[in-house]
């Protein structure tokens, strides 16, 4: 496999923006040996608590850890959650855009007993509290957009991106002549189109399309293509198909499909995120679709070899290809 090393020198001059559902994920380690005597569930001691950036955030730091450079724009409450974000991303030289909500700061909480999740606990306010208007879209982000050279709209259904905001943005983004891509949730049932680049998972995939799924027949890769250019008119479809790898499509046409890189799966948690986060950078450098899908292949096998949401780093990319070959 040819090395990523010269690509990778590309990626260290990009400087990207993510607009999009920031939250705090939040990780309880412990072990459970016994039942409860109140109620039949496990009784979990717990070890240690570990905190890390999720959702768009997680994109950001898959992105700085991948040694370009980013800012974040996304709704972070003075709350103790907030802080702990700030923190995190500051920590990993984030730049961030907080921008106007009234709600908290979104919170993941996940018990892991013995390495597999017991369960997850989620603190949100309803959609309403995060979104912001067009406007103040254009007067907060509109010279980071033109600083940029490509911005990612990383979509969790939390309320922050609406309709309005991505049209905006993308006017500008086009504009200045900016690479953008989108992360879509198809139940939020967003409107966009002429977008560089979105990245559905295959259930997305039908729901964007609007073609009901059917478990019994094979995925019907050409009609979703072209459905989606129809509806969507965007120029890259990457089509992340978990154990069967990643489905290309540019203008509505099927290219290829490039099999699963990874060796061990312990954990997908933010696989969608590392995935999104290397397939834009690698296009933003000029790389062509296919060298751009082997390599966040590549950085996603190392991610889901991983426990917890996690990034890859330049060195551990390196190392995976080099065992690989």
């Amino acid at each position: 496999m040819k090395s990523f090393a010269p690509l990778l020198k590309k990626i260290a001059q990009l400087r990207i923006l993510v607009i999009g559902d920031v939250m705090l994920d939040h990780y309880i380690w412990g072990n459970a040996h016994r039942i409860s005597p109140e109620a039949p569930v496990p009784v979990v001691d717990i070890s240690r608590d570990t905190w890390t950036a999720g959702g768009a955030a997680n994109v950001a730091l898959n992105i700085a850890s991948l040694g370009a450079r980013c800012t974040v724009a996304g709704f972070i409450a003075d709350d103790e959650a907030g802080r702990k974000l700030s923190a995190i991303l500051r920590e990993n030289q984030i730049d961030t855009l907080p921008t106007p909500g009234t709600g908290d700061t979104i919170l993941k909480t996940r018990v892991l007993v013995q390495h597999q999740q017991l369960c997850r606990l989620d603190r949100e306010s309803p959609p309403s509290a995060y979104a912001f208007s067009a406007a103040q879209a254009r007067s907060l982000l509109s010279d980071v957009v033109k600083a940029s050279d490509a911005i990612v709209f990383s979509d969790y259904a939390k309320g922050i991106l609406t309709d309005e905001l991505i049209t905006s943005i993308t006017q500008i983004a086009r504009k200045a002549g900016k690479f953008v891509a989108l992360d879509p949730k198809p139940k939020r049932k967003l409107k966009f189109r002429d977008l560089d680049l979105i990245t559905p998972n295959k259930r997305e995939s039908f729901e964007l399309a609007g073609i009901e799924a059917d478990t019994h027949s094979p995925y019907p890769a050409k009609e979703i293509c072209a459905q989606l250019h129809k509806l969507h008119r965007t120029r890259n479809v990457v089509i992340t198909l978990g154990e069967d790898g990643m489905l290309l499509s540019a203008d509505g046409q099927v290219t290829k499909t490039i099999p699963t890189a990874a060796r061990e799966v312990f954990d997908v948690s933010g696989a969608g995120d590392t995935a999104l986060a290397s397939l834009v950078l690698a296009l933003a450098t000029g790389a062509k679709l296919e060298q751009a899908a082997h390599f966040a292949n590549a950085a996603s096998g190392v991610v889901v070899g991983k426990l917890g949401t996690a990034t890859v780093t330049p060195k551990e990319l390196l190392d995976y290809i080099a065992h690989q070959s």
